[in-house]
């Protein structure tokens, strides 16, 4: 990385350079640097809406970038060790499926973890791919899915040597990671390529004591969210590509579904955040971690909590763990994770990330300050006080169950259905998703059979005040299925 060339921020200094040529704007946006709307310049800020702006000859165009666009790119794969890197406005979401819609067409198969988030299989539902699903082991204890063992990836590559790609999560939503150096020499060998979902992994290119970058691994393409723990704004990403990838074919790519107006406010976050990370991410990350690892300690202290870090490290399917994550199990509580995440918001003004059926995620950053982690710590020890039930363990602790895979995704998704009530569906096919947001990993996607195990698990997951998403039903008491199809 070139630390002096890393100084600049392409798309930002263009942007003042504009403000300050007091251009008149007959031009879309129509709120005309928020003269237009005047509620939204007070909500918003005035500094805000004169950038929001559209593309033009000084500040580049983000589907066909020239000048400082492209600058801002080059900077952005020399500070991640790509060959290169591409800003992405529609999110994470869009780096994922422009990774799979690149590296597979419509038959192909591409090996993946069962647990990815809903991105990867809406992209197989548009290009028709098939996916080979590596089912990841489970921690019983803490109920969550965990990352691939290298042997379950190699026997679905001989199984499978047609396959097109192999797609990692590095790291899980949980800070759970597989071993992508040796996954990706496997994808290699066999004339694959090597994809990475990094939306949770951003700080992994900046601090070397955190588990291994997809870039660092050899991997070729890695979608990675700047506005989880890189500090840009929601919905801005880059996606990552290495060497052996048409950098060119890639960007068509990506603008076959993504925006033509490219926002500028995000553009820009991503160009300022890439510099701070470029010069000062390894004092950042370091804080973080010393941060969750204070966090760790004293709430293992209070008791029936327990937040899990390295201890769990297997070599196999926990081959390494992402220690800025505070992962905390509550089911010695006898209280479900969706129930102290609500009763921290609700009643202490504490928002964490999520909430599952035994666990919550806190998520830490550089943005979070020692008062704000022991308000966390406080809040912890009197829920456990106020809400601990000793006598009722929650009836389920699962987050994850394998389904049985029917269909393809695109086959299902498109197929004739018919609205089924829920309770009626154990044994047909879905042709739908259905997840608890965050994190994003179906419960259901398109194709899978409906078991009566995954419908206790939607049913226990509605009681426990999840937030369900997903099915065309919205109230979730119905589910379309694949019509004249059942076991």
């Amino acid at each position: 990385m070139n630390r002096e060339l890393q100084k600049r921020a392409p798309i930002y200094e263009a942007l003042e350079k504009f403000k300050a040529a007091r251009i008149v704007p007959f031009d879309v946006p129509g709120h005309k640097r928020g003269k237009g709307n005047p509620e939204l310049t007070e909500f918003l800020g005035e500094k805000c809406l004169t950038v929001d702006v559209n593309s033009m000859k000084p500040l580049d165009n983000l589907c066909h970038p020239v000048s400082v666009i492209r600058e801002a790119e080059e900077l952005a794969a020399d500070a991640f060790g790509a060959a290169h890197a591409f800003l992405m406005v529609g999110g994470t979401t869009s780096s994922v499926q422009s990774m799979v819609l690149a590296a597979c067409s419509r038959g192909d198969k591409i090996i993946l973890p069962r647990n990815v988030h809903r991105s990867v299989i809406n992209a197989i539902v548009l290009n028709g791919a098939v996916p080979v699903y590596v089912f990841p082991g489970t921690n019983e204890r803490l109920g969550i899915a965990l990352g691939m063992s290298v042997s379950d990836v190699k026997k679905a590559i001989d199984e499978n040597p047609d396959a097109k790609a192999v797609l990692v999560n590095n790291p899980t939503y949980y800070g759970i990671c597989s071993d992508i150096r040796a996954i990706t020499k496997l994808a290699h060998d066999r004339g694959m390529l090597m994809l990475a979902d990094e939306a949770h992994g951003t700080h992994f290119y900046f601090d070397r004591t955190l588990p291994t970058s997809a870039m660092a691994a050899g991997a070729d393409m890695a979608a990675v969210s700047m506005h989880k723990s890189g500090g840009s704004l929601t919905q801005s990403s880059f996606l990552l590509s290495g060497p052996a990838i048409n950098a060119d074919r890639l960007r068509q790519i990506i603008n076959l579904t993504q925006t033509t107006s490219g926002s500028y406010l995000l553009m820009s976050s991503l160009d300022i955040s890439r510099k701070n990370l470029a010069l000062s991410g390894a004092s950042i990350f370091r804080q973080v971690r010393e941060l969750t690892g204070y966090a760790r300690h004293e709430i293992n202290l209070i008791g029936d909590y327990y937040a899990y870090s390295k201890e769990i490290i297997d070599g196999n399917a926990v081959f390494d763990f992402d220690e800025t994550k505070l992962s905390i199990n509550t089911a010695s509580l006898g209280l479900a994770g969706i129930e102290v995440y609500d009763i921290l918001r609700d009643d202490y003004g504490i928002q964490t990330e999520f909430g599952d059926l035994s666990n919550i995620l806190a998520y830490v950053s550089v943005g979070d300050r020692d008062r704000d982690i022991e308000r966390l710590i406080s809040a912890l020890f009197d829920i456990r006080r106020r809400f601990r039930r000793s006598d009722t363990p929650p009836a389920l602790k699962q987050e994850y169950i394998s389904p049985t895979v029917a269909a393809t995704p695109q086959e299902a998704f498109y197929a004739d259905s018919q609205q089924v009530p829920l309770e009626k569906t154990v044994g047909q096919i879905c042709t739908e998703f259905v997840m608890c947001y965050p994190p994003g990993i179906p419960i259901l996607a398109p194709g899978e059979r409906i078991t009566k195990e995954i419908l206790e698990y939607i049913l226990y997951a509605k009681e426990k005040g999840c937030f369900l998403t997903g099915p065309e039903d919205m109230e979730i008491n119905s589910l379309n299925v694949m019509k004249g199809v059942r076991k």
